[in-house]
């Protein structure tokens, strides 16, 4: 058994949202198993000292795609590339998110199922890299955020989700993304950003079509998520008993009393449309168009639904345009700008929150006896500056450290 102490400097408690000083954590093998505010013996161990060190709990990543890297060219690379390219790009992508700080990552789409052969591939010890919840592939309709754009006559599907029109049909993809072992589904409730031909406002998969794709995921005892942006779609997924709506850029009020009525999450994903908008000049006018328009009053929802108690996850849907994987800390900054969340609020958004919406909450998501040894580190208090959590300085995951 290997034996790890920890000293920290200023500790972040998740669980009773606050900033301790001095505090101890012993490690055993891949789990923490004492947490003290007293002193601990260090013989017979390795002695990690991070006492000048902000230290937190392994940070979750709710929303991301391994399979892209903010290129440009992604939508159309999908069409070109392998599934064995993509698995190499992937393994690299969610590595940087790992020393990033980002030790559980649930990837929301990918093509051909890959993901789930990444996440198998981590959890074997074949290779490294961060926890891994994975959807699949997604569920869309046809014309819809998911289908390709690709000319009449072409067969239909071929993106990054299964194309269904019909409650027996979106059934029937939810039964086959759950026979090639994805941890939740994904559906496509609204139009998207990225996509061509389709309209973030608009809803694409009808409220029957999204409840007997969520009736499947609910009796095999998966998790969901829809994307969506306009507010009958949003409505829609959540009266059909979605987990977390993605997004959620064009909600109104009634969407989010909807939200906390049924207990469902939001992952606000800013940083995906900001960085579109700010670098516009290299896109399509169309995706944009439709960028501006979904961050035109997002952050007034956010505040909305702050306000109103709506439960929040941290995600970035880093993957798109111009969000690097390793790169989407700065979601945190937009945090502050466009909701105003507090600093213990976006930090127990990326730990305890995210953690729970996993349904991972006795695993991770905080430093506790019992659970993973999954523990990060910044050299400054992101209380005196949040742009600090791009920089992270210390990395442990399953009582290993990557870096520092």
């Amino acid at each position: 058994m290997s034996k790890k102490v920890l000293k920290c400097g200023q500790f972040f408690d998740s669980v009773n949202e606050c900033v301790k000083e001095n505090v101890w954590v012993v490690v055993e093998d891949n789990k923490i198993s004492q947490v003290s505010e007293n002193e601990v013996c260090c013989e017979g161990a390795e002695f990690i000292d991070l006492s000048g060190k902000f230290v937190m709990p392994g940070m979750v990543d709710a929303h991301m795609h391994l399979m892209m890297n903010g290129e440009p060219s992604a939508m159309g690379d999908m069409y070109t590339k392998r599934d064995a390219d993509y698995m190499v790009d992937m393994m690299l992508n969610a590595q940087a998110d790992l020393m990033a700080g980002f030790t559980t990552i649930r990837d929301e789409g990918c093509i051909g199922f890959v993901d789930i052969s990444l996440r198998n591939a981590i959890n074997a010890g074949k290779v490294w890299g961060p926890r891994m919840k994975v959807a699949g592939m997604g569920i869309g309709s046809t014309g819809g955020h998911g289908d390709n754009p690709l000319r009449p006559g072409t067969v239909m599907g071929g993106g990054m989700s299964q194309v269904v029109d019909s409650p027996d049909e979106a059934r029937k993809a939810a039964r086959h993304t759950i026979k090639y072992g994805a941890d939740h589904i994904k559906l496509m409730a609204t139009g998207g950003v990225m996509s061509m031909g389709d309209e973030p406002g608009a809803p694409d998969l009808t409220f029957e079509e999204m409840k007997a794709a969520l009736d499947i995921a609910n009796t095999h005892g998966k998790s969901s998520s829809a994307h969506a942006h306009g507010a009958l779609g949003i409505k829609w997924a959540v009266k059909a008993g979605i987990a977390s709506i993605e997004h959620g850029m064009m909600m109104d009020e009634e969407c989010m009393d909807l939200m906390v009525e049924h207990g469902t999450f939001l992952v606000p994903t800013i940083i995906a449309a900001y960085r579109i908008v700010e670098n516009g000049k290299y896109l399509p006018a169309e995706t944009v168009r439709k960028a501006t328009e979904c961050l035109e009053n997002h952050g007034r929802n956010l505040e909305m639904c702050r306000a109103k108690g709506v439960k929040i996850a941290f995600g970035t849907d880093t993957g798109t345009f111009f969000s690097a994987h390793g790169k989407q800390a700065y979601e945190f900054e937009l945090m502050q700008k466009y909701g105003n969340f507090t600093v213990t609020e976006s930090l127990v958004a990326a730990t305890k929150s995210s953690a729970e919406l996993l349904r991972m909450s006795n695993e991770i998501g905080s430093i506790e006896p019992g659970k993973y040894a999954d523990i990060v580190a910044f050299d400054e208090s992101p209380y005196d500056d949040i742009s600090v959590m791009s920089r992270c300085s210390f990395v442990m995951k399953d009582g290993v450290v990557y870096k520092g």
